[in-house]
């Protein structure tokens, strides 16, 4: 197995909180509402609103990423993002309830909420996943938002970057371009656990490229009965393992999700001969409002919103 560095993540204020969770019988009053990287206070903050008077989870984890996709910013997620190598900005969703039903798109392009769109190939069609021209035509046919991309500053960008790379194919830096999503849990009042999963993607990538964002079992994954996972980081290495339904499933064999998210990542990490410049990790939570996460490198961290609790 190639050498690298773990480190299990110590996200500033929460250490308190990570010791807690430990404990066999630690339990958070619900609702609850974790997500992935520090734009995750916002994207939470937008959950809340709906989680805090008694809204389902679904509802909330559609809305609190909206936030993010709408962060103009943001370089890794919706209409802020970076393009590929064919200046195409393409966005990529997927979401799930607590009844195991799920939507996603994938390379859409110029759609103001593709979480959104996401939620209706779930609520409107018999599909789970619709991409490219025929997820932007059932968006525009569905009535939503249009939205122009790239923005022109990622656009002057992004000439620059082909400038000097021509026909290079550019590797992500860690916990700089591999940035690329925004993942998010909740749990609702009536102890209901949904997720959502939203992205740009990697940066300047081959026109065409979908990552693990959108795809259930990969970016994301939830069983009411034992709890729900999502991921960031490079999805080519998250894909190959089915991480958040990997994360999941040690959950249910009775992991705490800190351990189970650490599981995960060893695997990755022993399928690669060499991690330089592979930064993945994952974020989970179970049905008693125990969350944990881990990744590959130094970096990750993770926002967390409860009654009591408003911390990164």
């Amino acid at each position: 197995m190639a050498s690298a560095f773990i480190s299990v993540l110590k996200p500033n204020n929460l250490m308190a909180l990570a010791e807690e969770n430990f404990s066999p019988n630690f339990t958070v009053k619900n609702p609850i509402v974790i997500s992935t990287w520090s734009h995750g206070i916002a994207a939470n903050e937008g959950a809340w609103v709906i989680l805090d008077n008694a809204g389902k989870s679904i509802d909330a984890v559609e809305a609190g990423v909206k936030v993010t996709e709408i962060d103009i910013t943001n370089r890794s997620v919706g209409i802020g993002g970076r393009p590929d190598r064919d200046g195409h900005v393409t966005l990529d969703a997927c979401i799930m309830d607590e009844n195991s039903r799920c939507g996603a798109v994938g390379c859409i392009e110029g759609i103001l909420h593709p979480i959104s769109v996401a939620r209706a190939v779930m609520d409107r069609t018999q599909h789970v996943m619709l991409v490219g021209e025929g997820a932007r035509s059932f968006a525009i046919r569905e009535g939503f938002e249009t939205a122009k991309t790239p923005l022109k500053e990622v656009k002057k960008d992004w000439k620059e970057w082909k400038k000097e790379h021509k026909d290079e194919f550019k590797k992500p830096t860690i916990n700089n371009e591999n940035h690329d999503t925004i993942g998010m849990l909740a749990m609702d009042e009536f102890g209901n656990i949904s997720g959502s999963c939203t992205t740009s993607g990697w940066a300047y990538k081959l026109h065409g490229r979908i990552g693990d964002s959108p795809i259930i079992g990969a970016g994301l994954f939830v069983d009411n009965e034992v709890g729900g996972a999502c991921a960031t980081g490079l999805g080519e290495a998250i894909i190959r393992i089915a991480g958040s339904h990997t994360v999941v499933e040690l959950m249910r064999q009775g992991h705490h999700p800190q351990a189970a998210c650490k599981m995960a990542v060893e695997r990755i990490i022993a399928k690669h001969d060499d991690v330089t410049g592979l930064q993945c990790g994952f974020l989970a939570m179970n049905t008693k409002g125990q969350v944990g996460a881990y990744s590959v490198y130094n970096g990750f961290n993770y926002a967390l919103r409860t009654k009591d609790r408003n911390a990164i």
